[in-house]
């Protein structure tokens, strides 16, 4: 069944549609080599990650190779795919995910593992890799998961540890060789041992003694004892930047841009500062060019700086002056989402000053700094402080602060101390208008750090820390966000656990397990159920562990030397810090060789003339001239489910590309002056639309500016008018005519009876509020075409109650849930009512 059709049948049709601005599309059979890569989330979620991006467009930059997407589906379309025994498929080519010769997942978090077998049950692939065949496509794992995957080993033929860029390609290149010479599947797995950093589970056999616990875990293939991932020695400075650009509203929708791999401030709890070091910073030139060619080629309206820390960036205060400088008259933004405590020097102040404020984000961890030591944080009470103080003087009034509960030695008084410090914090701001947000989740030990060996507090504990926050959080102006700890639970089983889980994750997706990341999704009774049924006891996968004990991890070697992980333990229980190897030189972690991998970090002037120069606020020019442009458009296809606030971001973006010279409004948020045409029905095509834009001069050639725009839109829009007209076009009172089609057999005659009556009311939910609205007085005309379509011309005054074009056909027709669904509804025309 082809996949367009189950798009008006699902909640989120945006999510399937691959319709993105800068969407790839290669020639299926000129490619060697085909691989769909998996993100195992909502495509909000998959959209927003940098990681997937990043292999998009490196592998679809090779003329022999084809990258193609695919995210989870959610539970609607996972049932309409198996109700009609329909595979899933790929956003790009729309081709089942078996056709594929490699199917690359992304192992971002532990609570996606049942969205892989979602995956693989749609394609039609069996769960384990050992009950694949030489039909199958090969199914590689990767991402931060890689490096504790027990779990799920058992799912992949192979996992890469590491970084990406430079082994995906080698495994690419290494599937074509096997393509080429017929190799059998034994032999490619095993060839696929010899590629730096990747892991191949079948040569790995975990070991349990006779009460079943995990007692080690034996090598099969001589010489392939461990693990070690693949680090690259500096960042890739890449080709052209054109990231994808989203039609539907995903989480992080702006240009990220990496201007730095790796953390070396050496928190205890944190795994990403272990298996991504060492750090390594683009140049300041790099990230200039990635944002000019980024936001060139995407128009949106916000650039990430994103890293680790992003307050460390060695180069931080010119590159962000210089981004300021450039971007702010083209009215992008500039953000960080990952500011360190401390890192707010004078200079990165006066260039805050120049952005929007929402909310400024703080990571105290824990409440004390007796606590903070442990964890190695190196920030004290008075830093913090400090740091509200500032955000608060240039202008902020909400602060969000980050914690965690259940660290290693954490007591009373240091959960106490949190709701405290927010007090604090909140005093810093005279005049009691600051508000303060604190979100707290459970401490997590996570394997390869120097805390694996600690253990997790259970559920019920993690709820009792919950209601000890609600309770001392008294202030109205301080608000309480909590994890779950069902959730956290579930993430530290799957996190310190070996491959008895795997039988567990299939059980619990069995059962329905679905979406764990997802707080509306998770059912810790099912993973309960699943347990039971396979005599698992799961608390002990939190419980602490000893230093002679084997752990499910530790053949996959992240690069440190093991001893260090315990050193720190050792240090941080005794309060000792340890400081950051970029500046306090090598603290013996094991990584660094010194002569391939080493820190990589840009120097640069921290003070600069031209920063100063652009704290003064510009004079302001003569006021703007305004050219009115009236745009006829259309909008067909798979267009029809852009909803209509997404279709404005849209066309601001395409505007933005195609550099339209447009007036802007003023105040805080400052968004291009266009009018749209009212607003159509989700799922609607039309041939009549338009909307009236506000120009600071004149086009010199509409025809040129027409095709220039249009080559800024994705398939399915299309400009195909241009022309000057008044400020106020915008019809207030219009008719809108329809061809309708619909499956099934119609009662014309309904039709000649309600173009009869006098009155026929309906019943409709507006903004979860039942009315009734009487259709007939909106109806000019239902009639049947020659071909059988029906055609509808209704009545449309703006600012008054209207009705769907399907809510009429509806309750005049009694169509079923069905027929509607699939009807396909066309705006031919609109004839203004003067």
């Amino acid at each position: 069944m082809n996949p367009d059709y189950f798009l008006p049948l699902v909640r989120k049709p945006g999510r399937y549609s691959g319709n993105e601005f800068n969407i790839i599309r290669k020639d299926w059979d000129s490619a060697d080599l085909r691989v769909a890569l998996c993100f195992p989330d909502l495509y909000e979620i998959g959209m927003s990650h940098q990681g997937l991006q990043i292999l998009y467009q490196l592998l679809n930059h090779r003329q022999d190779l084809l990258a193609e997407r695919v995210y989870a589906p959610d539970t609607d379309l996972e049932r309409l795919l198996a109700d009609s025994d329909t595979p899933l498929f790929s956003l790009e080519s729309r081709r089942p995910l078996a056709d594929f010769d490699m199917l690359g997942i992304t192992l971002p978090y532990e609570l996606c593992y049942t969205n892989i077998l979602t995956v693989l049950a749609r394609s039609g692939l069996p769960f384990f890799a050992g009950e694949r065949n030489e039909t199958h496509p090969l199914v590689v794992g990767g991402g931060p998961c890689a490096f504790h995957a027990e779990p799920v080993a058992d799912f992949f033929d192979a996992i890469l540890l590491g970084d990406g860029e430079e082994a995906i390609l080698d495994i690419a290149d290494l599937l074509i060789e096997a393509k080429r010479q017929k190799w059998s599947r034994a032999r490619l797995i095993e060839e696929l041992t010899g590629i730096e950093g990747v892991y191949v589970p079948a040569f790995f056999r975990p070991e349990y003694d006779a009460g079943g616990n995990f007692s080690g875990m034996t090598p099969l293939k001589k010489g392939y004892e461990s693990v070690r991932r693949r680090v690259l020695a500096s960042l890739p400075s890449g080709t052209s930047h054109a990231p994808l650009v989203p039609l539907f509203k995903i989480v992080h929708d702006r240009l990220g841009l990496e201007i730095a791999r790796g953390c070396t401030r050496g928190c205890r709890f944190c795994q990403a500062g272990v298996i991504y070091r060492p750090v390594r910073e683009r140049s300041p030139e790099e990230v200039m060019r990635l944002a000019r060619e980024g936001i060139a080629a995407t128009g949106f309206e916000e650039i990430a700086l994103l890293s680790l820390s992003s307050g460390d960036y060695g180069c931080l205060a010119p590159l962000l002056t210089e981004l300021m400088d450039t971007f702010m008259p083209k009215r992008v933004s500039v953000s960080m989402p990952s500011m360190r405590v401390g890192t707010l020097t004078p200079e990165i102040m006066r260039q805050i000053r120049r952005v929007r404020k929402t909310g400024f984000t703080v990571a105290p961890e824990a409440g004390t700094d007796r606590l903070r030591r442990v964890i190695n944080k190196g920030i004290t009470e008075e830093d913090l402080l400090a740091t509200c103080r500032a955000a608060f003087s240039l202008g902020w009034k909400l602060i969000k602060f980050y914690f965690m509960f259940g660290l290693p030695t954490e007591t009373d008084e240091d959960l106490a101390a949190i709701p405290a410090l927010a007090r604090k914090a909140m005093a810093q701001m005279p005049g009691k208008r600051a508000t303060v947000t604190v979100s707290a989740s459970t401490f997590v030990p996570k394997p390869h750090t120097p805390f694996q060996w600690e253990p997790q507090l259970g559920i019920a504990e993690g709820f009792a820390r919950i209601d000890f926050l609600k309770k001392n959080l008294g202030d109205r102006r301080m608000q309480l966000r909590w994890g779950d700890p069902r959730q956290s639970f579930l993430e530290g089983v799957m996190s310190r656990g070996d491959r008895r889980l795997s039988r567990l994750i299939v059980a619990a997706w069995q059962r329905g397990a679905r979406l764990e990341a997802w707080s509306d999704h998770l059912n810790i009774d099912l993973w309960q159920q699943a347990a039971a049924s396979l005599g698992l006891e799961l608390e002990p996968y939190l419980r602490r562990r000893g230093f002679d004990e084997p752990l499910p991890w530790s053949h996959l070697d992240v690069g440190l030397d093991p001893g260090f992980f315990r050193q720190e333990l050792e240090k941080g229980l005794a309060e000792g810090y340890t400081p950051d190897c970029r500046y306090n030189g090598c603290q013996q972690c094991g990584l660094c060789d010194f002569k391939k991998i080493r820190p990589v970090v840009s120097q640069g002037p921290q003070e600069s003339e031209a920063a100063r120069r652009s704290e003064v606020p510009a004079s302001q020019g003569p006021p703007p001239a305004h050219f009115f442009y009236r745009f006829a458009y259309q909008r067909t296809g798979r267009a029809r489910f852009i909803s209509h606030l997404e279709l404005l971001q849209l066309f601001f973006r395409s505007f933005a590309r195609a550099d339209l010279p447009l007036n802007f409004s003023q105040g805080f948020n400052p968004t291009p002056k266009v009018s749209f045409s009212p607003a159509l029905p989700l799922g609607t095509e039309s041939l009549a639309e338009y909307l009236v834009v506000d120009l600071a001069e004149p086009l010199a050639d509409p025809a040129g500016w027409r095709e220039r725009i249009n080559g800024q839109l994705p398939e399915g829009l299309i400009v195909t008018a241009m022309e000057g007209c008044d400020e106020k076009n915008i019809p207030e009172k219009v008719e809108n005519v329809y061809l309708i089609d619909i499956e099934g057999e119609i009662d014309r005659a309904k039709a000649r009876d309600f173009m009869a009556g006098a009155s026929f009311p309906i019943r409709v939910v507006r903004k979860k509020i039942e009315r009734e609205i009487d259709a007939r007085p909106q109806v000019a005309e239902l009639d049947f075409t020659g071909d059988g379509r029906l055609r509808l011309t209704m009545i449309n005054e703006i600012c008054k109650a209207g009705l769907k074009p399907l809510e009429i056909v509806s309750s005049v027709f009694c169509c079923g849930a069905k027929e509607l669904q699939q009807a396909r509804v066309l705006k031919i025309e609109e004839r203004v009512i003067r």
